[in-house]
């Protein structure tokens, strides 16, 4: 009925209402029975699924006092007891309380370092209980929670431990990530512990968000000002702001900041210029000073892409963008475990988060099994995906942009080469080399030197090849850039080098 509550001293009940009191205990032994003790009776159930509930109907002043459960088995040939801490039950007027009870299903996050972190609870039949994820949990699910406190973007979240004191706990199936409240969302009422976890600590941005992106790293730039969230105008915004921002929401570094980019929002502007000097770990730690114009002229308000956080990488196939998926998750490097029809949309998210290009090929990577990861395909990054305690195998990620970018440079052995007002020029008459080198990933491959004539081509030879040319001419004027072209992983790959302009010139005009 809603009329259990948090007091200062403990939980209250106000007189009239009905209340639960269950005993429970963690598996051990079927059977037994749980005897309640309170101040003026006792009273006797059977242990049921290793618990019991003992209902109240109509508090009233005798069932104020204190409660505690003893939980009695006959194992081994011998009687065995166990009894509870004691639980101090205060009941009061409904008409003496200043605040009503909290609404069902309201959300708190409790014992954290701000009001936008903490332990989620969820306030269900008129007590505080834990918030337990369906099979799969996700970032959507916490966006809910952080805009249902009036938070900022979701930064992170952790599971705790499959069974935390013995509480019941509401399940979330899933939120698609735009409700306003966790009460929108799918709830199984759950009537025993959770058995997949709580959510144990939950981070959202305190006074400072990302709206209407196209993901939790980019949109337009909000801060919390008294009580209500306003746009910032791109003059009173730089990049040492941006770097602020993007640290503070747990993002890579800025990558864009234009005003406009994403729309203009319908509240008030922010009314100060920030002085941020990039260091700092929250924007509102930054300096301010007095804007220099009082209004924000339309398609001002300035709109952040910051980079995805670095907490994926691909390892053990010599490249950054090939091998196993691993995640950084709670303070170490985890492997990603997927089903195979998920297999092909977490690749595409992998290779987009990590700047790899476009996916390859999946194989069979790392036979581990590990905590599962399932994706639609089109997220920024992989915190944005669904996460689940199954365990599953995980696979190798095979990106496009799978080989490094190859260098380009330009030696002499006569001392025809130099430096130019527009780059590199050779005297006429002068032999030069055009060098094509490439950091060491795999073996053998070839290098193509394009140029305005003519191509040429050479295999790699300790990740490099010479290009000599005699008596330079007007006809090797112009634009060269070496290809690197490699088959690796049953594919043929290639990466091509910065151009490299190159001027002839006769010998006496350079003097």
């Amino acid at each position: 009925m809603g009329g259990v509550f948090r007091g200062h001293q403990g939980p209250e009940m106000f007189r009239g209402y009905n209340f639960t009191i269950t005993c429970s205990t963690q598996p051990q032994y079927p059977g037994g029975s749980f005897l309640l003790t309170f101040t003026s009776s006792n009273r006797t159930q059977p242990a049921v699924n290793h618990s019991a509930a003992f209902l109240f109907p109509a508090a009233d002043d005798s069932h104020q006092g204190n409660y505690s459960c003893v939980y009695e088995n006959y194992v081994f040939s011998h009687n065995f007891s166990s009894e509870s801490e004691l639980l101090s039950l205060t009941i009061t007027d409904l008409q003496a309380q200043s605040v009503s009870p909290p609404a069902e299903y309201s959300v708190r996050l409790v014992n954290g370092t701000t009001s936008c972190s903490g332990t989620v609870e969820v306030f269900y039949e008129g007590e505080w209980t834990g918030l337990c994820p369906g099979w799969w949990d996700m970032m959507s699910e916490i966006k809910v929670v952080c805009r249902e406190l009036d938070c900022g973007n979701p930064v992170s979240v952790s599971r705790g431990p499959l069974i935390e004191d013995g509480r019941r706990g509401v399940t979330m199936l899933r939120c698609s990530g735009d409700e306003s409240s966790i009460r929108q969302c799918d709830i199984i009422e759950e009537h025993g512990v959770c058995n997949r976890g709580y959510y144990h600590h939950v981070t959202c941005s305190d006074s400072v968000r990302l709206v209407d992106g196209a993901g939790l790293c980019s949109g337009r730039v909000e801060v919390k000002s008294n009580q209500s969230w306003a746009s910032v105008c791109e003059a009173d915004f730089d990049r040492q702001d941006a770097e602020v921002v993007c640290r503070e929401l747990g993002c890579g570094a800025p990558a864009a900041l234009q005003g406009g980019l994403y729309g203009e929002g319908e509240g008030q502007t922010w009314d100060k210029e920030f002085q941020c000097k990039g260091k700092e770990s929250l924007l509102l730690d930054c300096d301010t000073s007095d804007r220099k114009n009082n209004t924000c002229p339309p398609g001002n308000a300035v709109g952040l892409t910051c980079s995805e956080p670095d907490d994926v990488r691909l390892v053990g196939g010599g490249s950054r963008c090939a091998g196993g998926v691993e995640r950084y998750d709670q303070g170490e490097w985890r492997t990603m475990g997927i089903k195979d029809w998920d297999q092909a949309a977490v690749a595409a998210v992998v290779c987009r988060q990590l700047g790899c290009g476009s996916t390859v090929s999946v194989l069979p990577g790392n036979t581990t099994r590990a905590f599962g990861v399932k994706c639609d395909g089109d997220e920024s990054s992989l915190r944005e995906c669904l996460r689940s305690h199954r365990l599953l195998p995980g696979i190798t990620v095979i990106c496009s942009d799978l080989l490094v970018q190859p260098d380009i440079f330009l030696t002499d052995s006569m001392g025809g080469v130099f430096r130019g007002h527009q780059g590199p020029e050779v005297f006429r008459g002068y032999n030069f080399t055009i060098t094509c080198s490439i950091q060491p990933q795999y073996p053998g491959g070839s290098f193509l030197l394009t140029f305005t004539g003519s191509n040429r081509t050479q295999p790699a030879v300790n990740h490099s090849a010479a290009f000599l040319f005699p008596a330079a001419d007007d006809s090797h004027q112009g634009n060269y850039s070496c290809v690197y072209d490699n088959y690796v992983f049953s594919h043929n790959f290639s990466s091509e080098s910065e151009l490299l302009s190159l001027t002839i010139t006769v010998g006496l005009s350079s003097q």
